[in-house]
């Protein structure tokens, strides 16, 4: 059994489709939910669903101990982060290398870096007047937005399309492709099965 941590700083959409993706999975376990909010949507879907929960601050995450010992005391085997706004700490990129899984609302490396996350993506891509937007998955390393690729997808931008209709276009292809991609990514590490092809 391969258990996930998934980092998640707001409503929680898409741990809610990770959640439910592998709620069935008999080699597969999301374990535990951890957020730096604590009146973050994400806290009550992991209550729902019976999932401990795990709540950090500042101090500890960046010059502590990154909370790993808490992470190992769950046995977890890897990171997931949906929608997760903190840079992850040099000491958790080391402790699970290659085991760490960013989603990023872009194509990167387009739209990417300190402080691009959410609307503020969705507003640049409009205002670029791109005709494509869509969604990276990577792993994570030590910068914003740096790991090396694992997937993307695109989506059509219409002229008439708003930061909020490119929401809800990238919202899809992130519930439609996410957890699948995150399933490949433990069963490649744990079995060697093929990844997806990049698009």
């Amino acid at each position: 059994m391969k258990k996930i941590a998934i980092f998640a700083s707001g409503a929680g959409s898409n741990a809610a489709k990770i959640i439910e993706h592998f709620q069935y999975n008999p080699e597969i376990k999301v374990s535990l939910i951890v957020c730096n909010k604590p009146t973050a949507g994400v806290l009550d879907i992991a209550a729902r669903a019976g999932i401990p929960t795990l709540l950090i601050e500042k101090e500890n995450f960046f010059r502590g101990s990154a909370y790993l010992e808490e992470l190992e005391a769950h046995g977890i085997d890897f990171v997931v982060l949906a929608g997760f706004l903190w840079k992850i700490p040099a000491a958790l990129v080391k402790a699970y290398p290659g085991r760490i899984i960013n989603i990023h609302p872009a194509l990167l490396p387009k739209f990417g870096g300190k402080g691009m996350y959410g609307r503020f993506v969705h507003e640049a891509v409009v205002e670029a007047k791109e005709t494509h937007t869509g969604i990276t998955i990577h792993y994570v390393d030590e910068f914003y937005d740096h790991g090396r690729t694992i997937f993307q997808e695109k989506v059509e931008v219409s002229p008439d399309d708003t930061p909020a209709t490119v929401a809800q276009k990238v919202h899809r292809l992130e519930h439609e492709h996410f957890p699948r991609i995150i399933e490949a990514v433990v069963n490649q590490q744990t079995d060697g099965s093929a990844l997806p092809n990049q698009r």
